[in-house]
């Protein structure tokens, strides 16, 4: 498994505004999709393409387009949903699956309640979008989805990261495939209840207004 943190100034900027408890959830959706965009530059740095042939007002030339078969973006259910429009919007030709999973409060495990992934993803580059890596055991379950499918190139995207969840990821993958985790930042720990601290709160929710926090 590969982390890569996307450090940078303005993406510290918006997390900070992330994390205040104060920020509404309009404006809170408005950060996620921004936030996304930036880190989907770097989790796409090695998006798989193909030289083709254009015409330019002036004369004939080699660009680049992206290869088939056409990427696949997963969100995780629900948090993960805040994350798309901001990976299609980098990526129009992509194809979107989505994976619902919820965590068991009690085990912390995760526990799938829908999928609509392709049978076969052999050859198909997969994106995985979920807000936060936090216990890391959503993302686990997701990447064996993949994998078990035939996926082998595997990007994660996610905002904030657990140090605890990012060991996880990487103990319970090895060398299996080629994994990539792209986040935000790493926080310091998970609490008792299996939550990011510092954190910023369920994202779901907040993403969604559903409680107020």
């Amino acid at each position: 498994m590969q982390l890569h943190v996307a450090d940078h100034p303005l993406i510290r900027h918006k997390v900070t505004v992330l994390r205040d408890k104060r920020t509404p959830s309009p404006t809170f959706r408005l950060l996620v999709d921004e936030l996304v965009t930036l880190l989907a530059y770097e989790a796409t740095r090695h998006v798989r393409v193909t030289e083709c042939d254009v015409e330019t007002p002036l004369t004939s030339t080699t660009g680049t387009k992206i290869a088939d078969p056409a990427p696949l973006i997963v969100p995780i259910l629900r948090a993960g949903l805040g994350m798309l429009d901001g990976m299609t919007r980098l990526i129009p030709s992509a194809e979107v699956g989505f994976l619902g999973l919820k965590r068991d409060e009690e085990t912390l495990e995760a526990i799938t309640y829908a999928n609509r992934l392709p049978d076969d993803l052999t050859g198909r580059q997969v994106f995985l979008i979920d807000p936060m890596l936090a216990t890391g055991g959503s993302l686990v379950a997701a990447i064996e989805y993949a994998l078990e499918r035939g996926a082998t190139d595997v990007t994660c995207v996610c905002l904030l990261a657990a140090p605890e969840g990012i060991e996880h990821v990487r103990v319970s993958l090895g060398d299996r495939a080629d994994v990539k985790v792209v986040v935000a930042q790493v926080d310091e720990r998970l609490n008792e209840m299996g939550y990011i601290v510092p954190g910023l709160g369920d994202a779901g929710d907040r993403l969604y207004g559903i409680v107020d926090l």
